[in-house]
């Protein structure tokens, strides 16, 4: 845990956490944003500890959050390192009374995550790292754990899925990949936790063939990273995330960065 901002920033992510949680699995206000997805009392709570915890560690470095993402192109344009902040990824799973809810932050330069942290704010876990820096695991401060990806599954293939959004893509590629590698076993999940369970070794692929936002996936790329995984557009290029209009990512495949079948599989996500 060799970056100076990383200590700090898990204590923020644990805070904006714990600031949810009088909002979890009660009678919660929900309104529509101008996309139609929810927004809660809880999002914002943990948005307002963020935001100002990052400007108070870094106040040189911009903060882009979901919650204020409406920065002009040519502003955002310009910076060379910021902040990607989603106070409160998985806002369905909270509403409806599931633990699959996260905090996310991403420290990203010229369009590359440097490192993220991913606090589950139900259990009290986090998960951080980055690419050179490692990947950890802790259930509380003091108690870290490394973690890393798996390169081959003791028994059987496991995909990681979203419980709320698919394509008619996605679901032709895990019929290709069951033809390829045999029926997969299939771990649904909401939020950011796709990513963290491949880190920790208990998947093995992430495929995303419908959309996702820059917020949703850069801490949680991050973790992926620091764990000797990577998550690859369908060209075979990293996921970045340089300024652009739209805050949507492409579709991505998220793996061990050392499997064998690595590139069959993004030839398959590619043609289909």
């Amino acid at each position: 845990m060799n970056h100076p901002y990383l200590p700090r920033v898990i204590e923020l992510v644990r805070a904006a956490g714990t600031a949810t949680l009088p909002y979890w699995r009660t009678d919660v206000a929900v309104t529509a944003k101008a996309d139609a997805s929810p927004v809660t009392a809880a999002d914002l709570a943990a948005h307002h500890i963020l935001f100002d915890g990052l400007q108070a560690l870094a106040p040189e470095v911009p903060v882009l959050s979901e919650e204020a993402a409406d920065i002009p192109l040519d502003e955002r344009a310009a910076w060379t390192r910021w902040w990607l902040v989603d106070p409160l990824d998985g806002t369905k799973e909270f509403i409806a009374g599931s633990e699959e809810f996260t905090v996310n932050v991403a420290l990203v330069e010229q369009g590359r995550v440097v490192f993220g942290v991913v606090g589950i704010p139900a259990s009290g876990r986090c998960y951080y790292g980055g690419a050179g820096l490692g990947a950890w695991s802790s259930e509380a401060p003091g108690c870290e754990q490394p973690i890393s990806v798996r390169l081959a599954p003791a028994q059987g293939f496991t995909l990681v899925a979203s419980k709320r959004h698919s394509s008619p893509a996605q679901e032709r590629l895990l019929g290709e990949l069951a033809t390829r590698f045999g029926e997969p076993a299939l771990a649904n999940i909401g939020s950011s936790l796709k990513f963290c369970l491949l880190a920790e070794g208990k998947a093995d692929c992430y495929p995303r063939l419908a959309p996702t936002s820059q917020w949703d996936t850069a801490a949680a790329q991050g973790v992926l990273e620091g764990a000797g995984g990577e998550v690859l557009d369908l060209a075979g290029a990293p996921l970045a995330y340089a300024a652009r209009e739209s805050f949507l990512n492409p579709s991505f495949v998220a793996l061990p960065a050392a499997a064998e079948w690595r590139g069959e599989l993004i030839e398959l996500a590619r043609v289909l």
